[in-house]
């Protein structure tokens, strides 16, 4: 009788409880991805931060101004080199 009980009980607390295993292992899953995001997001942050920090200097808009958006200083000419694998690249997405 008493081991009927125990399992019973014990049946109960792991499947149909409010507290239930299945539950705590979901939100354990829950968590592990929460922290993922977090660190991910972590990560992003930094790589923001050493952005800001290079475009406050007057070097780092250049450089960007420059790689970026092609800009030129006047009387200066810029050549952009491609090379044949990234003009197939651009030929594929048309």
């Amino acid at each position: 009788m008493y081991i009927l009980i125990f399992a019973v009980f014990v049946v109960w607390m792991l499947f149909f409880d409010a507290n239930s295993w299945l539950i705590h292992r979901e939100l354990n899953a829950d968590m592990d991805d929460l922290q993922d995001e977090k660190e991910y997001y972590q990560k992003e942050i930094e790589k923001d931060k050493k952005a800001i920090k290079e475009l406050s200097t007057d070097e780092g808009i250049e450089k960007i101004a420059r790689e970026k958006y092609y800009m030129k200083k006047e009387n200066e000419d810029i050549y952009i080199i491609e090379y044949e694998d990234s003009i197939k690249d651009k030929q594929k997405d048309e």
